[in-house]
């Protein structure tokens, strides 16, 4: 496995220096600012995550404002308690994208958002405190408390919150292969266990943090 900053040169190689490379990679939020997002957006974030799995981004996006309107801008309480009339209601509106597996994931989702704020104080205050050295750690609670938030979903969510996140795209596997972290695409509690090493290894090593590296070493390969 090699260091990392043999990776970031070959990756500021392909991109035209580290400038340019530098300004390829995204945001990401203080602990602070996370713990200060309000609960409707985090709901707000995996909704529109969900919704954008296997579907083209623009029609969503294209979409968004009505569902922002129909689901009383994602307030968890009004979206978890939402009586079936009303939600039936929704699920024939052309405005919105009738995905009833999809709009009750919303609801399932609302409840988990409701349950990690009475426990934490607020969905901020969780997601901003999770080391990032446990990131699969954080993929799992969502896999298995939330609703359609396995594989990259939850990955491209956390990332769209600006928290460090490494998202384990066909560039950035290619690499963990490359480097001998594993053999495939990982999916096993074993391999990701040696991917968030690695990571670990390559943060430490750099002094950033998971945003930055995976998209470091999705750059530095063709």
């Amino acid at each position: 496995m090699r260091k990392f900053a043999d990776l970031y040169a070959r990756a500021a190689e392909r991109k035209g220096g580290e400038e340019v490379l530098e300004a390829l990679i995204p945001n990401t939020k203080s602990t602070q600012a996370l713990a200060r997002i309000s609960d409707d957006r985090w709901l707000a974030e995996m909704t529109r995550s969900v919704f954008q799995a296997g579907f083209v981004w623009r029609i969503v996006d294209a979409k968004w404002p009505a569902f922002e309107e129909s689901f009383s801008a994602f307030d968890p309480y009004a979206v978890a308690y939402m009586s079936e009339i009303d939600f039936e209601q929704r699920l024939s509106d052309k405005n919105l994208i009738r995905h009833h597996t999809k709009m009750r994931a919303m609801r399932e989702n609302a409840v988990f958002i409701l349950d990690v704020a009475a426990e934490h104080g607020s969905a901020g205050h969780f997601f901003a405190h999770w080391p990032s050295n446990n990131y699969i750690g954080l993929l799992d609670v969502l896999k298995k408390c939330a609703s359609r938030m396995g594989g990259r979903s939850a990955q491209y969510f956390l990332r769209r919150m600006e928290l460090e996140a490494f998202l384990l795209t066909s560039d950035v596997c290619k690499v963990l292969v490359a480097e001998g972290v594993v053999t495939k695409a990982p999916t096993s509690k074993r391999d990701l266990q040696a991917v968030q090493d690695a990571f670990n290894r390559w943060c430490d090593e750099s002094g950033r943090g998971l945003t930055a590296v995976s998209r470091v070493l999705a750059m530095s390969t063709e």
